[in-house]
């Protein structure tokens, strides 16, 4: 078993908004929690299509990461961008694997 397969199945199993923030505050500082939300926030404008030298100037980051999240975008089987493309309304075919992102 992986080392982080347990924290990946707690935030699996929550399933509302104010828990997760709660635990979020719980085991993470101020400093990640805007880490974490800053990455998916150019994920966000990488997936919109604005450029890579906006998205620097805008957010104040270096091209490395995101140069990063546009790499996971383009992976084939990304599940950031599938997560994206669905709350854009993307259709994917379907797959008859189990689990919502495999």
């Amino acid at each position: 078993m992986a080392r982080n397969d347990e924290i990946t199945g707690v935030f699996a199993d929550i399933k509302d908004t104010t828990t997760m923030k709660r635990l979020f505050k719980e085991i993470f500082t101020p400093a990640e929690i805007r880490d974490v939300a800053l990455r998916w926030r150019l994920m966000k404008m990488l997936h919109r299509g604005v450029p890579q030298r906006e998205i620097a100037a805008k957010l104040g980051i270096s091209l490395c990461k995101i140069t990063r999240g546009s790499r996971v975008l383009k992976a084939r089987r990304s599940v950031s961008k599938k997560i994206l493309d669905q709350k854009k309304g993307v259709k994917h075919a379907s797959r008859k694997k189990t689990g919502a992102f495999t």
